[in-house]
């Protein structure tokens, strides 16, 4: 293969994964937790025509901080969606229901403020939305899926965090 073609191809590949959100947050230096995952469609996202793709990432530091984060692409341009972490696995009932924590903490969303949402996010006219919070309160072990909702509220995405 040709030098510039694969330089162009190195290139390619640095630039998709800074696309696809992959580092929107630095690995955490205190023993902390990075689980990610790619989007893909539910049953209600394919059948509305939906064709979603992109990643979400949560890291959860020390006892004290969740931060999460997403890209998603595949979204209708101009629409906004709404986007947090479920309580299930993608497969386990479309993802559950909402993640909550037992109390409500800083900077959450919901009700109550403890739930953790990256979103709502709005899609650009490429139909690719960008979303991340930071909460005060350290994820357990059943936030484990980021869940996209249609604008009438439908599971249409889903990224399981491992």
């Amino acid at each position: 293969m040709p030098r510039s073609r694969t330089l162009a191809s190195v290139l390619l590949v640095i630039v998709a994964t800074g696309l696809l959100g992959t580092s929107a947050f630095a690995a955490p230096a205190d023993g902390g937790q990075v689980t990610s995952g790619a989007f893909h469609n539910l049953a209600a996202g394919t059948t509305r025509g939906f064709h979603l793709s992109g990643r979400a990432q949560m890291v959860r530091t020390g006892a004290s901080t969740t931060k999460a984060s997403v890209h998603i692409a595949g979204l209708r341009a101009g629409s906004t969606y709404a986007v947090h972490v479920h309580n299930a696995a993608c497969n386990v009932g479309d993802a559950g229901g909402h993640y909550m924590y037992a109390s409500a903490v800083s900077g959450g969303k919901g009700s109550g403020h403890n739930e953790i949402w990256p979103g709502p996010v709005k899609a650009t006219g490429n139909g690719v939305a960008n979303g991340n919070t930071s909460v005060g309160g350290r994820a357990g072990a059943n936030a484990m899926s980021v869940v996209v909702h249609d604008t009438d509220g439908t599971k249409i995405g889903c990224a399981d965090l491992t």
